[in-house]
C-alpha cells in the first residue's frame, strides 16, 4: 500500500460510509469505512426501498453463493418510503452470540463487501475498514466481506488486536479463523472463542474468488508500549500505527493511572498520556498521528514529527458526503456558525467503560430528559460484553441494558448509572433509527474530536455546509 498523507476516520455507524470513504479514496488519500454494525445498516438500507439501487447493485457483484437472493428476498422493501420514518420498525437482526446463526454472519460478510466493492469503485487512493477490537464477535465476518472487496487496510483500535494478523491470512486463503474472545471472569485456563470457515459456508469459494490479498494492518494506538507489544507478539506483520491523542472523536483511550475528573466531570489527561514520538520513531515503523491535526499546519506538524501523515476524523464527519443524518449535521453546523458547539468527554455514556467523546445537542441523548425517557433496551447487542457464567459456559451483558437483566447477568448496579445504548443511538446518528414496539423512536446521539469548532473554517455564507474535497484541499495547502 503507498502510504497516504490523510487517513480520513472511520466513524461510528456509517458515519464512514461509502459514498465518503469512496470520495476521499478518489483524491488519493484513503477512505475509510466503518465496519461497526455494518450488516444493520445494509438491512436498514434495504428496508427503506435501496433509493438509487447501490445495494443491489453491489449485492449483484458479492461472490458468495446465493447471499444476494437471500438477502434481498428477507430484507428489501420495495416502497422507498419503507421503514422507521413512516412508522414502520427495521426488521430485527440475530444478535451475535458464541454460536451465531448463519443469517447474521452471511448478511455481514456482504454488508461488508458492499460497502468496501462500492467505495472502491473509482477510488485512485486505498481504502480501508475500520473495527473496534471491543466488538469481537463480528470481526471474522466482516474482514473477510472487506477482503472479499480487496479492501486496502484493516485499522482497529479500542483494544488490543493481537490476533489480526493471523486472522488476515487465513482469510486470505478462504482457510477456517477462529478469534479468542476477551471474556470477562474467565481465567487461563478457558478458550473462549468463535470460529469462521468461509470454505463451509460458502462450499467452491476458494475455486470461485481464488487467493486474496492481504490489507495492510493498521492499528490505532496511544502508548509506545501498545505499539511494542503489536510489532512483538502479533501473529505477523504490523503495516503501521495510527496515533491518538485523548482529544480525538468517539472512545478515547483512559487516562493513565486512577481516573480523575475536572470540574466538569470530565477525564483529566496529563503528561503520562503523550505519546513519545521519538521512541515511536525509534520503531521504524510508519504512523499517523490523529486527533487535533486537521487545523492548519497540522500536516506539516506531524510530519516534522516524522509522520507518514495525519488522520482526520472531525472535519469528514460534518462534510456533505459523511453518512450522518443531514438534519443533525445541520443542527451542528448551525451551533458552530452562532459559537455554541460543546463536546464534552464522557467517562460512563460508553458500556464499554472507555471515555466517549459527546456533542451536546438538544433532542439527543446528551440532554439529560431525553435520556431520562428512554425506555432502557438492549435489542442490537454490538456492544456486549462476554462474560463467564457461574456454569462455565458464556453469556453477554451490557451495562446499558436493563439494570435488572444486568445485574442478573451478575453486572453492579453502579456500573450500569449513566450508560447510553450507543449501538441504538449511533445508528440513529447515520439516520436508521429503531422504532421501538412502545412506539418510540430511538433518539440518536452524535460524537465529535474537542477541535469540533476548528470545522466555522470550511463554511462560507453562501453554502449550507461543505465538501470533503473542501477539507482535502485544506489539509494538503496546509503543508
Amino acid at each position: 500500500m503507498d502510504k497516504p498523507q490523510i487517513i480520513q476516520g472511520g466513524m461510528g455507524v456509517a458515519i464512514s460510509d461509502w459514498r465518503l470513504a469512496g470520495t476521499v479514496a478518489a483524491r488519493g488519500q484513503m477512505g475509510v469505512v466503518s465496519g461497526t454494525g455494518i450488516a444493520l445498516i445494509l438491512a436498514g438500507r434495504l428496508a427503506k426501498g435501496d433509493p438509487g439501487g447501490h445495494m443491489r447493485r453491489a449485492l449483484a457483484a458479492c461472490p458468495l453463493p446465493g447471499a444476494a437472493e437471500r438477502i434481498l428476498a428477507r430484507y428489501l422493501m420495495t416502497e422507498a418510503s419503507a421503514g422507521p420514518d413512516d412508522g414502520r420498525p427495521l426488521r430485527r437482526l440475530p444478535m451475535w452470540s458464541e454460536h451465531p446463526s448463519p443469517e447474521i454472519v452471511e448478511l455481514t460478510v456482504a454488508a461488508s463487501f458492499c460497502e468496501v466493492w462500492l467505495a472502491k469503485g473509482g477510488a485512485r487512493g486505498p481504502v480501508g475498514i475500520n473495527l473496534l477490537e471491543k466488538i469481537q464477535p463480528p470481526h471474522l465476518a466482516t474482514l473477510y466481506g472487506a477482503m472479499l472487496a480487496g479492501v486496502d487496510a484493516m485499522i482497529i483500535g479500542a483494544g488490543v488486536p493481537l490476533q489480526v494478523p493471523t486472522v488476515l491470512a487465513a482469510l486470505a486463503e478462504h482457510r477456517a479463523a477462529r478469534y479468542r474472545l476477551d471474556v470477562a471472569g474467565a481465567s487461563g485456563d478457558d478458550d473462549f472463542y468463535l470460529s469462521f470457515d468461509p470454505a463451509s459456508a460458502w462450499p467452491g469459494i476458494a475455486e470461485r474468488v481464488g487467493s486474496l490479498r492481504v490489507p495492510s494492518f493498521l492499528p490505532i494506538i496511544s502508548s509506545v508500549v501498545l505499539a511494542q507489544t503489536l510489532l512483538k507478539r502479533a501473529g505477523g506483520p504490523v503495516d503501521g500505527f495510527v496515533v491518538e491523542a485523548p482529544i480525538a472523536g468517539g472512545h478515547n483511550a483512559p487516562p493513565r493511572g486512577a481516573m480523575a475528573l475536572d470540574e466538569h466531570g470530565q477525564p483529566v489527561y496529563g503528561p503520562r498520556d503523550a505519546v513519545d514520538l521519538a521512541k515511536l520513531r525509534d520503531l521504524g515503523v510508519p504512523f499517523w498521528l490523529a486527533g487535533g491535526y486537521g487545523g492548519p499546519g497540522g500536516l506539516a506538524r506531524a510530519q516534522a514529527e516524522g509522520a507518514a501523515g495525519i488522520q482526520v476524523g472531525t472535519a469528514f464527519a460534518f462534510c456533505d458526503e459523511s453518512g450522518m443524518a443531514p438534519h443533525l449535521r445541520r443542527q451542528v453546523i448551525a451551533a458552530v456558525r452562532a459559537g455554541e458547539v460543546e463536546v464534552f468527554t464522557s467517562p460512563v455514556a460508553s458500556p464499554t467503560g472507555f471515555p466517549f467523546k459527546v456533542v451536546r445537542l438538544p433532542g439527543t441523548l446528551s440532554d439529560k430528559a431525553v435520556y431520562q425517557a428512554r425506555a432502557r433496551i438492549c435489542d442490537l447487542g454490538y456492544l456486549r460484553t462476554p462474560y463467564k457464567r457461574p456454569d462455565g459456559g458464556m453469556g453477554f451483558r451490557c451495562a446499558a441494558e436493563p439494570v435488572d437483566q444486568y445485574v442478573a447477568k451478575g453486572g453492579d448496579a453502579a456500573d450500569a448509572e449513566g450508560r447510553v445504548c450507543l449501538c441504538n443511538a449511533l445508528s440513529g446518528s447515520a439516520g436508521f433509527p429503531q422504532l421501538q414496539r412502545d412506539g418510540a423512536l430511538e433518539p440518536a446521539i452524535v460524537t465529535s474530536g474537542d477541535d469540533l469548532p476548528s470545522i466555522a473554517r470550511f463554511l462560507r455564507d453562501d453554502r449550507e455546509g461543505y465538501t470533503a474535497a473542501d477539507v482535502i484541499d485544506a489539509l494538503l495547502a496546509g503543508r
